[in-house]
This record gives C-alpha cells, structure tokens and sequence, in this order.
C-alpha cells in the first residue's frame, strides 16, 4: 500500500491539480497492485509554519511516501523508483519552479491489515482477483 503525503504551499494546487496528480501516482503501481491500495494526501503549509534550513519557505514542496505492499529487492530497483517519481512529479513541481524533496519509508507486509483483512502476497491468485475486483476481500487461497 503506497500513501504518499504532499506537504506543499498554500494554493500551489488546484483540485484538478490534485486529482490528475494522483492519477498519475495510481498509475506508477497500477500495473502490479489494485489501484485501491494507492492513497495520495494533499497537505496545505502556510509558509510561516514551514521552515528549511530555519528560514520560513512558500516554494518547497516535501513528499513522504509509505510503501507497504511490495519493497524494493536491490539497490538497481530503488533508483529506477526514485528516477520514475521524479519524472511524474516533475509537471507539478521542478515545472512550476518549485523546490522538492521526497522519501520511502518501507514497513513489513506483515505489519498491515486493510479492511480487515490480511492482504494476499504478491504474484497469488488472490491478489490477482484483488486487482481485477478492484477492493479488499476475503482470501481464498494463498
């Protein structure tokens, strides 16, 4: 489950902003996990509540992203991500002149529940059936 968290300046987005902002987000793990398992926060900052380096800034925008459902095997992988996040956030940030930093925090599958339910593994027939349903329902297999 990726949730990725925008700390960003006050009317740096629209709602239109925010939504095609998140389709493209969806659209980064669509291909491997329900869309469902994708949150994307949007977070308000007024510029005196947020500071870099101890100076108040309107122009930075700091992205926390969880990931939860699946972690990266090797060092090779991980940059792939990271230079793939930065390509699709580049229209709303490095575009609009705005200065980014963003992380990965990466908790252990068995450490997550969604709806109640423990998640299937990746690659199982369940996962496969989450994805296709698009939602959280019980395991019938592993």
């Amino acid at each position: 489950m990726p949730l990725w968290n925008f700390y960003h300046p006050v009317d740096a987005y629209t709602p239109e902003d925010k939504k095609a902002l998140a389709e493209k987000v969806t659209e980064i793990y669509a291909r491997f996990m329900p869309k469902f398992y994708v949150g994307v926060v949007f977070q308000e900052i007024e510029a005196e509540s947020f500071y870099i380096g101890g100076e108040p800034r309107d122009n930075f925008v700091r992205i926390w992203i969880d990931h939860i459902a699946r972690d990266f095997p090797d060092e090779e992988a991980s940059t792939r991500f990271i230079n793939a996040v930065n390509q699709v956030i580049a229209p709303w940030v490095k575009d609009r002149g705005l200065d980014w930093e963003f992380h990965v925090d990466e908790t252990p599958f068995s450490m997550w529940s969604i709806q109640g339910y423990f998640p299937p593994r990746e690659g199982t027939k369940d996962e496969a059936r989450w994805i296709a349903e698009n939602k959280a329902s019980p395991r019938t297999n592993s």
